[in-house]
């Protein structure tokens, strides 16, 4: 029974120094056994691992593919206007002793901002080049600089034992204090364009009156003229139908034409005149024969 007693407490102690030794990797982790801050074991594939108990420790990394984001940072491409640009980059810890050896005790955040540096430096770089305008940046083209960034980074990142697998710019604006300036200068563009419609309009609208004044002169003009032949066509029309007239009762056509003269002069009701008694105006007045 004492002896019983006393292996119960040795057993356990058997059984928690087992476990303690082994330790699981899945897919999706390397891991590094440690021996008083020195490596000891490298544990890259999936399954169980085994270790020294209280001796040694075991470190986790991410086998998988990480993001980063970088801060907006300010360059100046070789046309002088400046830009706020931001990138992201995809990478991998691709040597886990040398990113152990790299880092240290700062793990993934202190490779992370070591990774940070190196991309904005690259960045600063590559678009700051004597060939590369804003209006660069703002193409297509923009694709083989981030490839450039991404080459360029690679580099340094290996001394890190990190792989970039891909860099991306998100974000390309001007600075706050160059908005208003490019706005109106937009505003300007748009003004002017704006100006010059409307004066090819009124230049249009100008040569559609003209057209149409035109076109009114000479509606009136042949109307003018096709009444004028039509005049002309009746007073003679009306001087022949009077010279027959005339001719067939010379006498019956002096008095109706005295008829007519008496009524126009006198139409008024308050008409006067005054002429001398003997005028031949009053012939039809004084000749009882009708003279």
């Amino acid at each position: 029974m004492k002896r019983a007693t006393y292996l119960i407490p040795v057993l356990v102690i058997v059984v928690a120094t087992l476990l303690s030794s082994v330790f699981v990797v899945d897919e999706r982790e390397k891991a590094l056994v440690l021996q008083f801050g020195q490596i000891r074991q490298v544990k890259e594939t999936p399954g169980l691992g085994f270790k020294l108990p209280l001796i040694q420790e075991v470190v986790k990394y991410d086998d998988r593919i990480l993001s980063l984001d970088t801060q907006a940072i300010e360059v100046t491409p070789s046309d002088d206007r400046r830009l706020i640009v931001d990138a992201f980059a995809r990478f991998r810890i691709a040597d886990v002793v040398q990113f152990r050896q790299a880092v240290g005790v700062g793990g993934t955040r202190a490779a992370e901002d070591r990774l940070r540096s190196i991309l904005n430096a690259q960045v600063r770089e590559v678009l700051g080049a004597d060939q590369v305008t804003s209006d660069t940046i703002l193409s297509p083209d923009r694709a083989i600089l981030m490839e450039r960034i991404r080459d360029q980074s690679r580099t340094s990142a290996a001394n890190l034992g990190i792989e970039i697998v891909d860099v991306r710019l998100k974000q390309t604006n001007l600075p706050v204090q160059n908005l208003e300036a490019t706005f109106a200068r937009m505003r300007a563009e748009r003004e002017r364009e704006a100006a010059d419609e409307i004066a090819r309009g009124e230049e249009a609208a100008q040569r559609v009156r003209a057209q149409a004044d035109r076109t009114v002169i000479e509606l009136v003009s042949d109307a003018n003229r096709q009444a004028e032949i039509i005049r002309g066509e009746a007073d003679a029309e009306r001087n022949r139908i009077f010279a027959e007239a005339y001719g067939q009762d010379e006498e019956f056509f002096t008095f109706f034409r005295s008829m007519t003269a008496y009524r126009q002069a006198m139409s008024s009701s308050n008409t006067s005149i005054v002429m001398s008694p003997d005028s031949q105006f009053f012939n039809y007045f004084e000749a009882p024969a009708g003279r």
